[in-house]
């Protein structure tokens, strides 16, 4: 357990709570309610979309691989009158049997995953057919001037976010890892530095 690991969780609250009031909160409100059955979440974090998932959700499995940041997270579990677990694992390894969730979660967790195309391939695995993908990621812009910026200064948002990429084309590589986008929205993440206020809310079924 690293030191900038338990300092970057300490500080991951705080550090987003004004991007929530700005809208992020508010895309997590109408993705998450949309969610049902049983749902995975990848990249859980500190729990920030616990509060916005519905009635609907009967069972909920919330992986997170970096300990200080689940620790965080089970601290917030209540009694619900759902079935709430916390995993330890990452989204390229998930230990769970084919086939076996509704819907998958994945929000500003793409960014960072180390393989994003293996993180992809498991929540296929993993999803039923004909079950979904939920997401709210930045990623590269489509603007070519900031997308250069980005490329140039990636380097720099890795070390600052803990991994966090800035310029990766995360619709691309869901409809190349075997998705169908079915819903798609382009924003802004407002309250953060432009590299990564290119911002994509959507729905993807698996195919």
């Amino acid at each position: 357990m690293s030191l900038s690991g338990r300092i970057f969780a300490a500080m991951y609250d705080p550090m987003l709570a004004a991007i929530e009031k700005a809208g992020l909160g508010a895309h997590r409100r109408t993705l998450l309610g949309t969610a049902a059955g049983r749902v995975i979440e990848i990249g859980a974090g500190t729990g920030a979309n616990l509060p916005f998932y519905g009635d609907a959700v009967s069972d909920l499995v919330m992986c997170e691989p970096a300990e200080p940041m689940a620790r965080r997270l089970a601290r917030k579990l209540v009694p619900s009158g759902r079935h709430i677990s916390v995993v330890r694992a990452p989204a390229e390894s998930l230990p769970f049997e084919n086939a076996s969730f509704d819907v998958a979660i994945s929000t500003l967790v793409l960014c960072t995953v180390g393989d994003p195309q293996r993180a992809l391939a498991e929540l296929r695995r993993v999803l039923k057919p004909g079950g979904r993908l939920l997401f709210v990621e930045h990623v590269r812009a489509e603007e070519p001037r900031l997308a250069r910026w980005q490329d140039r200064l990636n380097f720099l948002q890795k070390r600052i976010g803990q991994g966090c990429n800035c310029n990766r084309d995360t619709v691309a590589s869901i409809a190349a890892s075997g998705f169908t986008v079915t819903n798609i929205a382009r924003d802004r993440l407002n309250k953060v530095p432009p590299i990564i206020r290119p911002l994509v809310v959507g729905a993807a079924m698996r195919s």
